[in-house]
């Protein structure tokens, strides 16, 4: 807690006054970084209501390690999770009784489907499940070097191609 009040330029007291605890810090650390990132996602995010693909596309590249920020942020967050297997109210972070992002897959795939714009008769929840997880999963495959992000995008596309039909060219 030192380093951190010196870094911030604040006496130590201030820092043990705002946060009460080490672990408190640990966890309000974490909801920044969820919240941080979720800015810097939205900032990369190029929306086009008319391409559900292309913001699908976007959206799960921002859990690969494509490039530093990326890089440093799910490194980070790897760390918190592995330890939020052994501290509940860091598992309270990861592990909220919602799923925003998970309700916002389903709901693009959902809203392409009734437009015409993906294959009918898929379920939206158990694609944004498969496109969430497997995109989380590939980015730590790229974060320990077993996967390349050509490979991991082709295979995010694959899924993509599955629900959306095969893009021109491809």
């Amino acid at each position: 807690m030192r380093e951190i009040a010196a870094e911030a330029g604040v006496s130590l007291r201030s820092v043990q006054y705002h946060f009460g605890s080490k672990h408190q810090l640990l966890v309000d650390a974490l909801k920044l970084l969820h919240a941080d990132n979720e800015r810097r996602a939205r900032e990369r995010i190029a929306h086009d209501p008319a391409d559900p693909r292309a913001l699908l596309e976007a959206i799960m590249a921002e859990f690969l390690p494509l490039d530093q920020q990326r890089r440093l942020g799910l490194r980070v967050l790897a760390a918190y999770y592995a330890r939020s297997l052994t501290d509940p109210a860091l598992a309270a972070v990861f592990l909220g009784a919602e799923h925003p992002l998970e309700d916002l897959v389903a709901d693009i795939v959902a809203r392409a489907q009734e437009a015409g714009a993906c294959r009918g008769g898929l379920d939206a929840r158990h694609e944004a499940d498969l496109l969430v997880s497997g995109a989380i999963g590939l980015g730590g495959d790229m974060l320990h070097g077993r996967r390349e992000a050509a490979e991991v995008i082709a295979t995010l596309g694959y899924h993509l191609d599955r629900i959306f039909g095969p893009r021109a060219g491809r």
